[in-house]
């Protein structure tokens, strides 16, 4: 049993769901039967599938507080990989205020509620009792870590935990919401198709990127009230995901283009949606090109 998995069993004793991380804060990639969603996804995540994989396959949907599943064959491989545990803020019904800067955290200080504090290796986490949709970069050096994310356990922290505010809650009110400037929506000029003719590189068929692409757009239409921005940089960083692998070119700003176009068909302002997918694209290593 590794010190990772010691904690991790820690965690879980205090109804933390725990996920094991590999280099550079990555959680487990997925086992094959799992790769690039081919099992449909674990039942808890945003489109409930039939995964019942063994393996800590999907990141913070695998989390778990089973010690049984903890140190489980499958997981005991991941254990041996791991260079620290995280777990699932939302899953334990707690919001994580992730402050990435020094002046992130003089910003906290100044506006945010009082609450446990755990010390990071660039800046903070302030810790609230309560859950919320999780946001990235809602202000410079600033993400939200709540449902559907994971949070690197860096220790037990100093203070008393505050219950999650309206303050805390406008956070992602703002990042989420779909305002239309002045009452309309932003045109944009029509995008041609992703083809070979800009994706010469790309190791993956044409039906396979259309296929991909139309289902994370299908997402963005989704949300015509909120939360389109937030979708625009999960689906930038999901497709980007999939070209790693490439020799390329692979006609990301194609594909970059199109996914703008979703978000600001339901309302999303345009630099606002392109911050998205940039951000998205930098999430997955990956660029526009």
């Amino acid at each position: 049993m590794t010190p990772i998995l010691r904690l991790a069993l820690e965690l879980a004793r205090l109804d933390l769901p725990a996920l094991p991380l590999r280099a550079g804060k990555r959680p487990v990639g997925n086992c094959p039967a799992c790769k690039d969603g081919a099992c449909g996804g674990r039942p808890n995540m945003l489109d409930p599938g039939p995964c019942i994989c063994p393996a800590p396959c999907h990141a913070w949907a695998a989390a778990t507080t089973d010690p049984g599943i903890l140190t489980s064959p499958p997981w005991q491989r991941a254990w041996r990989e791991a260079e620290a545990a995280a777990y699932h803020p939302g899953g334990a019904g707690l919001t994580v205020v992730d402050l990435d800067s020094a002046a992130a955290v003089t910003w906290a200080r100044t506006t945010l509620p009082p609450t446990l504090t755990v010390t990071t290796t660039r800046g903070e986490h302030w810790i609230y009792r309560g859950a919320m949709p999780s946001a990235n970069a809602v202000r410079l050096g600033v993400d939200v870590k709540s449902l559907m994310q994971y949070a690197r356990w860096l220790g037990y922290g100093t203070g008393t935990m505050a219950p999650l505010s309206d303050t805390v809650r406008a956070l992602v009110d703002k990042e989420e919401a779909n305002p239309a400037p002045n009452g309309g929506r932003l045109a944009s000029s029509p995008t041609p198709p992703w083809s070979r003719t800009v994706a010469a590189g790309c190791r993956h068929t044409e039906r396979y990127i259309h296929t991909g692409l139309q289902r994370g757009l299908a997402k963005i239409a989704d949300c015509p009230e909120s939360g389109a921005g937030s979708q625009a940089f999960g689906v930038a960083r999901f497709l980007a995901a999939q070209h790693t692998r490439c020799p390329g070119p692979c006609g990301l700003d194609t594909i970059a283009q199109h996914i703008i176009g979703a978000a600001v068909g339901v309302g999303v302002p345009h630099d606002y949606a392109t911050r998205a997918v940039d951000r998205g694209f930098a999430a997955a290593g990956a660029h526009a090109a």
